[in-house]
């Protein structure tokens, strides 16, 4: 099972929203069973992204570790969602 962390900069607000679509995306998508899916902040996170298999964040992240990071402010704006999870969806197979 894959682990996929959601972050964002307080672990509350944003995190939460992109949690519930992510979720339903994966239950749409079969994919549900595949990924196990963990909600928290960025400097909780920052020293520890290694442990996870998909990192999404609607926060900026440090260049140090940007290329494990998905950029998730889609699920927000509503513009790029195909592409964000084409790359969710390359990291789950």
């Amino acid at each position: 099972m894959k682990k996929l962390l959601i972050m964002c900069g307080t672990g509350i607000a944003t995190s939460t929203v992109v949690k519930g679509k992510v979720e339903e995306w994966l239950k749409e998508n079969n994919l549900n069973n595949e990924v196990k899916i963990y909600q928290s902040k960025i400097s909780d996170e920052i020293n520890r992204i290694d442990e996870y298999d998909i990192v999404l964040s609607t926060t900026i992240v440090p260049d140090n570790i940007r290329e494990k990071v998905i950029d998730g402010v889609p699920l927000l704006t509503g513009m790029g969602i195909d592409e964000m999870y084409a790359k969710i969806s390359a990291q789950i197979k």
